[in-house]
């Protein structure tokens, strides 16, 4: 298992929308907001995204699962600015944990947002506060 790198996003990021999220029927909430946010137009039912808000949106909901599964409600999701880049913020209660890759989960058992958000983001990384554990990820704003 590998450690994500530990490191805030950037200094001069500028949060754009919050959400709070209880439990995982919020997610729905979470996604279509998130879209709305991303590209200021409604998601309609069954309507595709572009490619930068679809994995956006991907990632908020994998990182956003992960939080309300495995930590203590609620979940907090921000979507910040910065430059030239998104930065997609989940945070969750659970300090006693430390976010790893995990590659030796067979397919279809779970636990694949973080090698997701890897994968699809321009960076990633972790923090904690006194009361939170970031998980954050950076994407392109065109």
């Amino acid at each position: 298992m590998a450690q994500l790198r530990t490191s805030t996003p950037s200094p001069q990021a500028t949060e754009l929308r919050r959400w709070q999220l209880s439990s995982p029927a919020d997610l729905r909430r979470l996604r279509a907001s998130l879209h709305q946010a991303l590209t200021g137009e409604e998601l309609l039912a069954g309507e595709e995204l572009d490619e930068v808000p679809e994995l956006m949106v991907l990632v908020a909901t994998e990182l956003a699962t992960n939080a309300l599964r495995h930590s203590i409600p609620p979940t907090t999701v921000r979507l910040l600015v910065a430059e030239d880049r998104f930065i997609l913020e989940v945070a969750d209660h659970d300090l006693s944990t430390i976010p790893e890759l995990v590659d030796t989960r067979p397919m279809g058992t779970g636990g694949r947002g973080l090698q997701i958000a890897e994968a699809v983001s321009l960076d990633i990384g972790w923090y904690a506060t006194d009361r939170t554990k970031n998980i954050w990820a950076a994407f392109p704003r065109s």
